[in-house]
């Protein structure tokens, strides 16, 4: 009796798989009304795939605007033996409707549905239907921006109803435009006219480029009023244009001043408390560098913490190494400023050869995390880079923060004492020895900060540092040495400058312009922007 309970729960659990499976086949089956409609795309001809076309794109399924893009785009294959409609995607095959990878033994196997320039008309009609309609308000904006560039691909009729139904304002205008491109087709010249009237303004390249062409069309055909407004119409561009590139180029010249602040408050410090020329300030900016790719390397599943990690542990190396070179150089040549200048450019020749030692002369690549990279568009004519807005924060964090040590903190005050007047602070008690150690190595710290944000600008190499030591000299003297708002003015200052100069005057030419304005300037004004006031300052 057992025995026979035994053979029938087997039985019934047989048959339990067998019913699931198949109901599983059934479900995985492909029989729509898209699938359909493919199988008899693989034997028909271009007349009849016409038809098919003009059918698929009015299939309602979700895979009829994917399968329309990948027809048009010529990935769309077959399988020779069994019909499976697959898609070829560079080295990999996968079938269209249950995303399965194929692999097949010869290419010969599979065979393209091919399409022709009737079909592709048809289908990116279609596409731009599917997608102006879409649920989605990006895909619709898309839709939209891609209509800019080929107007013809959506009827006169759909492009009023998509409006009527749009809800979205900035698509309705990007579909406003594609309107204005259409009327430049029109019959009617009033009709004309109210169309370039529409597109006046707008900084889309695919609409100057209509209006350019619409004024070649006129000329030809010698409507002058038409030119006219065209012509009118895209002088306001070109202004809006220029405004914009200023824009572009303040933000450029911001965030290049950003970077000339972080390489250049510790050199203000250190020059403003023990007037040492440092000459391998560049080097400790190349250290800090150098020290987030090594943190990367150890980090690499992690870029965007290893970049907050590398803050800190540049800072320490390059203070560490800072307050080395002040206790075993620099401190034996006080007084005698053309000494440190070249005990420390000696210094950074041997920073720089250590470091090629260790990791090769060639440059070196630092990843940028996710949430710096890519641009946020102001305007159609105006993407500003993520990476550079972050830098321009993180500077200005460190000069707050900075300014509370120096303002809040007993070593503050002490070295502000010793600024002021070393011997009588040395009078009071304070170690003055000590206190130009910390400052070096808070200056040469500060410097490794800046080498983990220039990081996200350029590439790490030996030189990188040269490349900013002069720049960071002009902004403490233009700014006022020791100053922190002075170093803040005068590195945002040269910054927007430089790059306000550089597209008239070339890079080379507008760094000359500078240096020539720095050197009349301080003729005038030796202590700079804003100098120092105090015993120290008086008897300079």
């Amino acid at each position: 009796m057992l025995s026979v309970f035994r053979q029938v729960m087997l039985y019934l659990a047989v048959l339990c798989c067998a019913v699931n499976a198949h109901a599983a086949a059934d479900s995985m089956k492909p029989d729509t009304e898209l699938h359909a409609l493919a199988q008899q795309l693989i034997d028909a001809g271009f007349r009849e795939k016409k038809a098919l076309t003009e059918a698929l794109v009015e299939i309602n399924d979700p895979k009829t605007l994917e399968f329309s893009q990948v027809m048009v785009n010529g990935d769309l294959y077959y399988r020779k033996d069994d019909r499976v409609v697959v898609i070829k995607a560079e080295d990999q095959i996968t079938s269209f409707f249950n995303g399965e990878v194929i692999e097949i033994a010869s290419s010969r196997d599979i065979k393209k549905i091919s399409v022709n320039n009737s079909l592709r008309t048809i289908l990116r009609s279609g596409i731009a239907r599917l997608q102006i309609f879409s649920p989605v308000a990006s895909v619709r904006k898309q839709a939209a921006v891609n209509l800019l560039k080929s107007a013809d691909d959506i009827d006169s009729d759909t492009l009023s109803r998509a409006m009527a139904e749009e809800k979205n304002s900035e698509v309705k205008d990007i579909l406003s435009l594609v309107q204005g491109i259409q009327s430049l087709e029109s019959g009617d010249s009033a009709t004309r006219l109210a169309g370039v009237d529409a597109l006046a303004g707008s900084l889309y390249p695919d609409v100057r480029g209509a209006l350019a062409n619409f004024v070649r069309a006129a000329e030809s055909d010698g409507r002058a009023s038409e030119v006219k407004a065209a012509t009118d119409a895209l002088e306001k561009i070109e202004d809006l244009l220029r405004v914009n590139a200023v824009i572009e180029n303040l933000y450029f010249g911001l965030a290049l001043g950003a970077v000339l602040l972080l390489a250049a408050i510790g050199l203000a410090i250190t020059f403003g408390v023990m007037g040492v020329i440092n000459m391998a300030h560049g080097e400790m900016i190349m250290l800090g560098a150098y020290t987030t790719y090594v943190v990367q390397q150890l980090m690499p599943d992690h870029i965007g913490l290893s970049l907050a990690v590398s803050i800190p542990a540049a800072f320490l190396v390059s203070g560490l190494v800072g307050v080395a070179i002040e206790r075993g150089v620099i401190r034996h040549l006080y007084g005698r400023p053309l000494e440190t200048l070249l005990a420390t450019f000696g210094i950074s020749l041997v920073l720089q050869q250590a470091v090629r030692s260790i990791f090769s002369p060639l440059n070196r690549e630092v990843a940028t995390p996710d949430w710096m990279a890519g641009t946020f568009m102001i305007n159609p004519a105006l993407e500003l880079t993520y990476n550079r807005l972050y830098i321009i924060i993180f500077s200005l964090v460190v000069l707050a923060l900075l300014a509370l040590v120096l303002k809040r903190t007993l070593f503050g005050l002490q070295m502000r004492a010793v600024t002021m007047n070393r011997p009588m602070a040395s009078s009071m008690g304070i170690r003055t020895g000590w206190v130009d150690a910390l400052t070096f190595g808070l200056g040469s710290g500060i410097a490794g900060i800046a080498g983990v944000a220039l990081s996200q600008l350029t590439n790490v190499g030996p030189n990188m540092g040269q490349a900013y030591i002069i720049d960071s000299f002009m902004v403490v003297v233009f700014g006022g040495v020791g100053n922190l708002w002075g170093t803040l003015v005068g590195a945002m200052s040269l910054g927007v400058v430089n790059k306000l100069l550089e597209p008239w005057a070339g890079a080379v030419v507008a760094k000359i312009l500078v240096l020539v304005f720095i050197i009349l300037f301080i003729q005038k004004r030796p202590r700079g922007l804003f100098a120092l006031k105090g015993r120290a300052a008086d008897m300079g």
